[in-house]
């Protein structure tokens, strides 16, 4: 083993792996992990190739300050790359990104600057207009613009291209790629129309995206939405030539997120949503073809950073990605039920302390207090607030010192009008049935539920 010299080194040379538990027809695919790099993507090895491309023209000065718009990855390479070499940077990010990338970000010193996801080009909060207005309006600021930037795709043509030629043993017949930038896209089809010109480059594509209708149909689409981060356009990257792609598929955020949690739990490999995308696709051609074909793709990041989405069932639930049972009364509303052992309790004898620890893991207001399986009472944030304001016990109380006894609840065969009485008091409804708990039904939950309903998911 060799040791590196500073965390840059190792960025590249990333680990391929054969998929071996999923049914890829008669195919080989093989899963080169860019979620090995330090960074956790594929976008580290474009982050140093842009910085270092410009230390190198004089675009970026000692001292200077990098913005960019981003998905959430090329920030994470960018400020992985600017804490080593003493750069300021400002992101621009659209608000779906997952809170996991944010952090990550936040922790490595970048300066977080949210925007919406909902707007296109021409908008002032747009996130690529924006990033280019804070850069003219920052001294020494320079935008970086992996959109158009063309040591983007030097990058893979320099390096992935060649990396993934060598680990194939030259016998590779598909790669199977998506688009944020474009830049994976146009510097391994730049390779490999030298080094293999009869491979396929594939494309896989988010719903709501224009870029796959655009290479089958010759059609811009108006573009939609769609849940899956760091992949799918509303417009054509000047750094995207889509002339290399020989086919491509639309994946929908459904398939895309069915894929990645399959591939964990098959393959062992934890991996984002817009890997999902990709895989999704290389699955699809792989079934498609007749003979034997090697296929790669790649897991362009960890799926640390979606622990909270993705691989999260309550938010799944909330996007409409789980498709529970209905039974046509409140326990449709009712997020964590009891009876499946999914609310989060706590028991007359725990500390207030206990029950605000709670609280804020889960992400809730208030828990039911339970004493040998019966429901006892309710204490919520203000319950502990004036609790413990002033008394020194402080969160040393116990809950049942502090709970509501006195409780609202409602019968499950009751409608969806018997709550609103109850929210517009600010409670929470507690759902019963013949005396027995099921579990509690917020103001949240019933816009969650009605947001389904109304096809708004």
């Amino acid at each position: 083993m060799t040791t590196a010299s500073n965390i840059l080194q190792l960025i590249g040379d990333t680990p391929m792996v054969r998929v071996n538990h999923i049914d890829t027809g008669p195919c080989e695919l093989f899963l080169k992990l860019e979620s090995q790099n330090p960074g956790g993507s594929i976008k580290d090895r474009i982050a140093l190739s842009m910085i270092e491309a410009a230390e190198k023209d004089g675009s970026l000065a000692p001292g200077g300050t990098l913005v960019e718009a981003t998905a959430g990855n090329t920030g994470l390479g960018l400020a992985l790359v600017a804490s080593q070499k003493g750069y300021k940077l400002i992101l621009v990010i659209p608000d779906k990104m997952s809170q996991e990338k944010i952090f990550h970000l936040k922790a490595l010193g970048a300066e977080v600057v949210m925007t919406r996801s909902d707007v296109g080009i021409g908008h002032p909060e747009y996130y690529q207009d924006m990033a280019r207005r804070i850069a003219s309006e920052t001294p020494g600021g320079f935008y970086v613009n992996q959109f158009e930037n063309p040591a983007n795709p030097a990058a893979h043509e320099r390096a992935t291209g060649p990396e993934i030629w060598e680990q194939m043993g030259h016998k590779i017949d598909a790669v199977v790629v998506g688009v944020g930038s474009g830049g994976t896209l146009t510097g391994l089809g730049r390779y490999f129309s030298k080094v293999a010109p009869k491979l396929e480059m594939v494309l896989a594509d988010p719903k709501g995206s224009v870029l796959a209708p655009f290479v089958n149909e010759g059609v811009m689409i108006e573009a939609g939405s769609w849940l899956v981060e760091g992949i799918g356009e509303d417009f054509i990257p000047k750094n995207c030539e889509l002339g290399f792609v020989k086919h491509a598929y639309t994946i929908t955020d459904q398939e895309s997120i069915n894929t990645a949690r399959e591939v964990l739990k098959k393959e062992g490999i934890i991996c984002g949503s817009s890997s999902g995308t990709l895989i999704a696709a290389a699955l699809r051609f792989c079934r498609a073809q007749k003979t034997p074909r090697r296929v790669v793709s790649f897991v362009c990041d960890s799926g640390n950073k979606y622990l909270s989405k993705i691989y999260n069932e309550y938010w799944l639930a909330d996007q409409g990605m789980i498709a529970g049972k209905e039974v046509h009364d409140l326990r449709d509303l009712i997020t964590r039920p009891h009876t499946r052992k999914s609310a989060v309790t706590v028991l007359p004898s725990d500390t207030l302390q206990a029950a605000y620890r709670k609280m804020k893991m889960y992400d809730v207001s208030q828990l039911p207090v339970m004493d040998e399986g019966k429901l006892v009472g309710i204490v919520s944030e203000i319950d502990i607030l004036l609790a413990v304001t002033g008394n020194p016990k402080g969160f040393s109380i116990p809950v049942g010192e502090a709970m509501a006894r006195k409780l609202v609840t409602v019968e499950v065969n009751q409608t969806i009008s018997d709550l609103l009485p109850i929210f517009e008091r600010s409670l929470v409804a507690i759902v019963m049935e013949k005396g027995e708990f099921l579990g509690l039904i917020t103001p949240i939950d019933l816009l969650q539920y009605l947001r389904k309903r109304i096809g708004h998911a």
